[in-house]
């Protein structure tokens, strides 16, 4: 099952906080499937897609970032996923723009979502890939920073690195090893 946070609401469209989202939405089109509503006990847009021969499932929650878990944990019940064979895709103010990582494993790092779901699910034991939308400047406060949609030329980089992290995503489902190491090679243009 892979994952990607967001804050639902459309004014949220665009922000650094949904880039993870928009990573699942480029995997979704890459594979010519598209969303549709989950069950009534799974707060998701889902949608399954076979890469490579792997079938996957794709989710979006529906609910604010901060409070994922309860969806997550939901599907992973529903769908009979383990914790190991989720995926969850996310923004990360401390990996510099543009950058990408995969590990498996490790705490929240002081993200809300992925706190809530670790606390709901019991377990660190899922992989992430973060995806690297830079520190605020001066003082000012992450929680308004991540809410901000991406400059023109932050934008341009994000589209690249958004199809960048779909790449790692089809490669991930058959060779993790692979993926972890193509997403620490990705390098901004900028």
């Amino acid at each position: 099952m892979i994952v990607g946070l967001r804050n639902p609401e459309r004014r949220f469209d665009g922000t650094r906080h949904n880039v993870g989202a928009e990573v699942v939405e480029a995997v979704v089109k890459r594979h010519g499937s598209s969303f549709r509503r989950g069950p009534r006990r799974v707060a998701m847009s889902v949608t399954h897609a076979t890469i490579d021969d792997v079938d996957v499932l794709l989710a979006l929650p529906k609910v604010s970032m901060n409070v994922s878990g309860p969806p997550v944990a939901a599907a992973l019940r529903y769908y009979r996923v383990d914790a190991a064979d989720l995926l969850v895709i996310h923004d990360d103010i401390d990996l510099p723009f543009g950058r990408l990582r995969l590990h498996t494993g490790r705490g929240a790092g002081g993200h809300n979502g992925v706190r809530s779901i670790v606390e709901q699910i019991g377990s660190r034991d899922f992989t992430r890939l973060k995806v690297g939308v830079g520190r605020p400047p001066g003082r000012m406060d992450p929680a308004a920073f991540v809410l901000q949609r991406f400059d023109a030329d932050e934008r341009l980089e994000i589209d690249r690195l958004v199809e960048d992290a779909a790449a790692v995503v089809d490669l991930y489902v058959t060779d993790p090893e692979r993926a972890m190491q193509m997403a620490g090679e990705r390098r901004p243009d900028r």
